[in-house]
């Protein structure tokens, strides 16, 4: 039986038609391996910032090693590479060479493209953290590779009679120790000409000189392809030294050839898309899924490398020292602790284990917890989400980390005031005298603040419990009803409180920002997931709550800038969206869909969702609703599909909804299989008549992790009319 070749479905362009003022998904079209630490894009405007790169452009400026999780954060150890002809060239907009993007071949597992105005193509396949760059040349030009390593302190060293380039970059946007570089080394299968290399400066004036530091430096080197014009370069790079890079060089690439490589990587991917099987006639939505898998697949990043000695160490962004044991980076808990790890619990439960250990390693190098980490902390983002991250592992009994030391560094930052701005919580102090942020002494986000801090007391509770600390836990439990103090009954939402206990004046429902995060009172008034009839209860009751949630889709996508100021590009997005007042594109309203079933009307679920499905993804450029942060919004598409939703991580399951394809087998890490059947599946059939849950009749609007991960059949009855969750039988 030949086996499926899901690696296929995959379009690295997904969501990549974005700019600052609208985003189709904010995403890098990248070039790398599952998990890697080394990937790589086409850049195509260096002057764009985060967004170096647009699906329009029809100039290229070269292939980048980037480490960018969001043009947001921006990148670091980051470099270009440009094979050229013909007279030096250097500065980006001046040496780009036109090419054919329809003509481009784009891959997890490869990048070409075609050079018009060099008549050069440019192949580049990735390891973990090395890659294989193949170029050809034409016959009788003089060839040379441009290697620019952009913005700030940097060394590079040509080595003619080597046939090495080595060096390194301590470029980076914050999150960094001084001691902090990303190092590399270059090995040629041609000969270097030494009278046709050198360096240049950040005024792009060039030297002979084959070894230079400064800020924005760079190097041509010249070469002498082989017979058939090719020339092929090996390239490793490393947090933790030069010689470290050399070392991951020889380990991953050693003297395998291009294709090699190329294989490797794409068996690779294949494995790793292979743990889920779609099975639907819509090709379309095929390809979205495995995009979005794809995606889900790039965050967070391996940190740590493999010493000669076969020791696991990084080079830690917290102390700036080199370290033993496991790291990740490049992820922000407020934006993937609602989908995306509770997605990989199901699909790599043993990668979650090392990855929490990362974690876990940056809490002892750093002393805290961190909130969004590229390569260290950044500190944006209300909330300390590495709550409900560790939470979730410990109520599913995932293994492979401390638990008792990520406990340690919880309870730190929900009970310890940091004096180190943007670590651990902001206003902690305020929060455990009054049980919220005073609105007058933190006019930024005190309520979506607020409403994390008391979501993630309640995932605090979940560890304590799990480790047999039933007294802590109770002392958490009562601190997760903090969020009860900013509901104004008056208005019906979520309001900004002043510590004299007053609210906040004025109120308009659709004004934007002050107290709330990305979003305003009918976005964020939603964030108590861990107590939905408590909630309710303070709307009036379920029915209530209900008509609250059906207003919310009814009405305009209407919205203030407020304190923002301008239009930010999550409201044009909600406003393109035709759901109302639900931001779909962004983190806040992801769970909203599944409160209708919560609540005990499943087909409302059903419905909403199914639509949401169909109109706000496809695999094009234009893919996603809003920013897709680091498989968060992948991972709710994914999740959806599969008819499965986390509605609050730190409760070991899954709130049911419409499956979208007509079956869906995930390939358990134990070898079992968890398999998702829609009968009777079609478009303008989205409700849900019957489930049966392993042959038995299932009557609840939720499945535990325990059931799927054991390895299980639901299946859903399709039918085009809606059923009430007491007919759903």
């Amino acid at each position: 039986m030949t086996k499926t070749r899901r690696l296929a479905y995959v379009n690295p362009l997904q969501g990549t038609a974005s700019t600052f003022s609208y985003s189709n998904g904010n995403t890098l079209p990248i070039v790398g391996r599952p998990f890697g630490m080394a990937s790589w894009s086409p850049q195509t405007d260096e002057a764009g910032g985060g967004w170096f790169f647009h699906p329009s452009h029809r100039h290229l400026q070269g292939i980048r090693l980037t480490h960018q999780p969001s043009p947001w954060i921006g990148d670091y150890g980051h470099l270009v590479l440009l094979p050229q002809t013909g007279p030096l060239c250097l500065e980006p907009g001046k040496r780009a060479s036109s090419f054919k993007p329809e003509a481009m071949t784009i891959r997890p597992d490869l990048f070409r493209a075609e050079l018009l105005r060099y008549r050069t193509t440019l192949e580049l396949t990735p390891t973990m953290r090395c890659a294989g760059l193949r170029l050809r040349f034409p016959p009788g030009e003089e060839a040379r590779l441009l290697l620019s390593l952009i913005d700030g302190a940097a060394r590079v060293d040509v080595d003619p009679s080597e046939r090495r380039v080595t060096g390194f970059t301590r470029a980076n946007r914050g999150g960094a120790p001084d001691s902090f570089a990303m190092y590399f080394v270059m090995e040629f299968d041609c000969e270097l000409v030494a009278e046709r290399s050198g360096t240049w400066n950040d005024g792009y004036a060039t030297s002979p000189e084959p070894r230079m530091e400064g800020n924005g430096i760079g190097a041509f080197i010249g070469l002498v392809p082989g017979a058939d014009g090719v020339a092929n370069v090996r390239i490793g790079t490393s947090f933790v030294s030069g010689d470290q890079a050399a070392y991951n060089l020889r380990s991953e690439v050693g003297g395998k050839d291009f294709e090699a490589l190329r294989s490797e990587a794409a068996a690779e991917w294949e494995d790793t898309l292979d743990r889920i099987d779609v099975e639907d006639d819509d090709e379309n939505r095929k390809r979205t899924f495995y995009s979005c898998f794809y995606r889900l697949c790039l965050f967070p990043r391996t940190w740590h490398e493999i010493d000669p000695q076969g020791r696991t160490i990084h080079y830690s962004p917290y102390n700036g020292t080199v370290c033993e044991g496991p790291m990740y980076s490049d992820q922000g808990f407020w934006d993937v602790y609602r989908t995306a790890y509770p997605l990989f619990s199901l699909l790599f439960p043993t990668l979650l284990g090392d990855i929490l250990q990362g974690w876990v390693s940056a809490y002892r190098e750093g002393g805290w917890l961190p909130k969004w980490a590229s390569p260290g902390e950044r500190s944006v983002m209300p909330g300390t989400l590495a709550d409900a991250v560790f939470a979730d592992a410990a109520a599913k009994g995932i293994g492979g980390f401390d638990l008792a030391t990520a406990y340690e560094g919880l309870v730190k930052h929900a009970t310890e005031p940091s004096d180190q701005p943007g670590i651990g919580r902001k206003g902690l102090r305020d929060y455990l005298e009054y049980g919220y942020l005073p609105h007058d002494r933190y006019p930024k986000e005190s309520v979506s603040s607020t409403l994390d801090y008391a979501y993630g007391d309640f995932c605090i509770a979940q560890v304590a419990r799990r480790l047999g600390k039933a007294e802590e836990a109770q002392a958490f439990e009562e601190r997760a009803g903090n969020y009860k103090h900013l509901f104004d009954p008056a208005v019906g939402f979520m309001r900004g409180r002043h510590a004299d206990g007053s609210w906040l004046e004025p109120f308009d429902p659709f004004e934007w920002g002050g107290p709330y995060c990305e979003g305003g009172p009918w976005q964020c008034s939603w964030a108590v997931q861990h107590d939905v009839p408590g909630l309710a209860a303070l709307m009036g009751g379920k029915e209530r709550m209900l008509e609250r949630l059906r207003e919310l889709l009814m009405q305009p996508a209407y919205f203030k800038p407020g304190s923002y100021g301008f239009e930010i590009h999550e409201m044009s997005e909600m406003a393109a969206s035709e759901l109302g007042q639900l931001a779909i594109s962004n983190q806040p309203s992801f769970h909203i869909p599944y409160l209708f079933a919560a609540l005990g009307s499943p087909a409302e679920t059903q419905r909403l969702v199914r639509k949401t499905l169909d109109v706000a993804f496809g695999p094009g450029t234009d893919g996603f609703p809003g920013d897709e942060d680091n498989g968060s919004t992948a991972a709710w598409f994914m999740l959806s599909a599969m008819g499965l939703y986390p509605l609050c991580p730190g409760v070991p399951e899954y709130t049911l909804g419409s499956p979208l394809f007509d079956k869906v087998t995930i390939r358990l890490e134990d070898g079992g299989e968890l398999v998702v059947a829609a009968e009777g599946n079609a478009p303008d059939r989205p409700y849900v008549s019957r489930l049966l849950v392993n042959g038995r009749e299932h009557r609840v609007s939720t499945v535990s992790h325990a059931t799927l991960a054991a390895g299980a059949e639901l299946r859903f009855a399709m039918t085009d009319r809606p059923v009430s969750a007491t007919q759903q039988c």
